[in-house]
């Protein structure tokens, strides 16, 4: 059987995602393959890491472009701070609320739903009254920029809580990052992800997430084995720290996107 070439048509996406992407990036792709251990290969990680942190507005070691979509960056982050019993409030106002709500589920966590109409914000009064009647609550979940409203969510605010309750603070930007300021330092932000779709103009593929000291704490010390392998960042946190240590084959093509969109 024959197959035609692609050829899609020129589009100016105007979705939510995927949004256009610069033709220097596609040609980027193009880039000759090397191996994922490859010295030139170990270049562009250590670029791409500096300038995800600039993005991120952080000096987390652990800030990395994960193999995945946004979804992974989401069950990431929840694999790996949350075990059996703990509680998590997840602020509900949209469709992507809702998918935490389903991984806390699956790492069989208490999700305590915390909830606003779509398309209107989480009042951090809400939070509090949250925090007070459910005791100890592990970590406390929000999306940045609901992609199914774009309402945008007072983070800020409710990173203040977050830290009065010492819990930890997560944060969904896989619509935000790149669109408007997110400062995980400044905001004591212990976990986030995002996507490279969106507002980084790259191709699907690739989810940044940035751990904090005190989030890498709190995973050195569970009591239970992170339910997933693939994205164990402890695991990972050998492949691109210093040891450099092989744990997957890294999707080169995409970081050398990745790279370009930002460079």
């Amino acid at each position: 059987m024959y197959y035609k070439d692609l050829n899609p048509g020129k589009r100016i996406l105007m979705g939510p995602g995927p949004s256009s992407v610069h033709p220097r990036v596609l040609k980027a792709m193009a880039t000759p393959l090397v191996g994922h251990l490859d010295p030139d290969f170990l270049t562009v990680m250590n670029e791409t890491k500096i300038m995800l942190k600039e993005v991120f507005q952080t000096e987390n070691e652990f800030t990395i472009p994960l193999s995945g979509t946004g979804s992974a960056g989401m069950e990431a982050c929840l694999v790996n701070l949350l075990e059996p019993g703990d509680k998590a409030i997840v602020c509900v106002s949209g469709l992507f609320s809702e998918r935490m709500v389903e991984i806390v589920k699956r790492c069989q966590a208490k999700p305590i739903i915390v909830a606003s109409e779509w398309g209107t914000i989480i009042e951090p009064e809400q939070v509090e009254k949250a925090l007070k009647e459910a005791g100890k609550v592990k970590l406390i979940a929000v999306v940045h920029a609901e992609t199914s409203t774009g309402a945008c969510q007072p983070l800020e605010e409710i990173s203040v809580l977050a830290k009065k309750a010492n819990s930890l603070f997560l944060v969904d930007a896989v619509t935000s990052l790149g669109g408007i300021p997110l400062k995980v330092d400044g905001w004591q932000i212990d976990a986030t992800y995002s996507g490279t779709q969106k507002c980084l103009s790259c191709p699907p593929g690739l989810s940044p997430v940035s751990f904090s000291e005190n989030a890498f704490s709190v995973i050195n010390n569970r009591k239970h084995k992170i339910q997933s392998w693939y994205l164990d960042v402890q695991l990972l946190r050998n492949y691109w720290g210093k040891e450099r240590f092989y744990h997957h084959t890294a999707p080169i093509s995409m970081i050398y996107a990745l790279r370009e969109a930002w460079r």
